[in-house]
């Protein structure tokens, strides 16, 4: 596992041993980061079930502004940490250990006190791909009013499912816009509607 372009290009990742983490493979996040190009340098990007942490590295690498690693799991977060020090990555970057939700709902809090505080461009999402409730907990939450409050106009949501997964269309207001599959994977591109 690599970081595919940009100022770490080439360099290692580590994941964790066994099979607790599901690393996105490096031609899946080429083509994801292929896709986003134009949304990454200066962007907010959130890594949601983070695992090693090697799609939010991509995103820092591309020149994101601020990058939020959110993950619950200890070996992937000890495997996060040591991909971001083995890089030199000292800044531009957070880390919620509490996972997911934790992190949702501390920046949809600072959203709404800030009146449009912290928004983010980019949201991945990666669960576990067995994990049918946590797509559709987080996807609900990203387009509920809570969402909207942390979503920059424009914003774009992806999740990373099983190709054999079907995600619905619509989640309150983030409608479907894109769905692509690359062998076991898949990716679904979200945007507000109307945006």
């Amino acid at each position: 596992m690599r970081v595919i372009a940009g100022t770490f290009r080439s360099r290692k990742l580590i994941a964790p041993r066994g099979s607790g983490t599901r690393p996105t493979s490096d031609r899946l996040r080429e083509t994801l980061f292929n896709i986003l190009a134009p949304r990454v340098a200066g962007c907010r990007f959130a890594d949601l079930y983070a695992g090693t942490g090697a799609v939010g590295i991509e995103a820092i690498s591309r020149g994101a502004e601020h990058v939020w690693f959110a993950e619950k799991a200890e070996p992937a977060l000890a495997a996060i940490r040591a991909n971001l020090k083995v890089l030199k990555i000292a800044r531009g970057f957070t880390m919620e250990e509490r996972g997911t939700g934790a992190l949702l709902e501390r920046l949809a809090k600072v959203a709404e006190s800030a009146k449009g505080g912290t928004l983010l461009d980019l949201v991945y999402l990666d669960p576990p791909w067995e994990a049918e409730a946590e797509y559709e907990k987080t996807l609900q939450l990203l387009g509920s009013a809570h969402g909207r409050a942390m979503l920059a106009p424009g914003a774009m949501v992806v999740a990373e499912h099983s190709s054999k997964a079907q995600l619905m269309e619509r989640y309150g207001d983030l409608v479907q816009t894109r769905m692509l599959k690359q062998g076991d994977a898949a990716l679904s591109f979200y945007m507000r509607a109307g945006e």
